[in-house]
């Protein structure tokens, strides 16, 4: 391979900037998953608030039907 093809070891400032993409790349990636973590968070929030309310009106139906009506 020619030298003249070698990256050059003391070329500080392209380092530095490959250096401040990767580091971009990886806060992006790490956003997208907690993201991503965030939206399962919300919809499984929904759908629990769902199911109490359903088993809360449940048992007040279950409730309702044992006690005895006073006549």
């Amino acid at each position: 391979m020619p030298r003249n093809t070698l990256p050059d070891p003391h070329d500080y400032p392209r380092a530095r900037r490959g250096a401040e993409h990767l580091r971009r790349e990886i806060l992006d990636d790490f956003w997208r998953g907690a993201d991503a973590a965030w939206a399962r968070i919300q919809l499984d929030a929904g759908a629990r608030l769902v199911r109490s309310t359903q088993r809360l009106q449940a048992r007040l139906r279950h409730r309702h039907a044992k006690v005895p009506v006073c006549t």
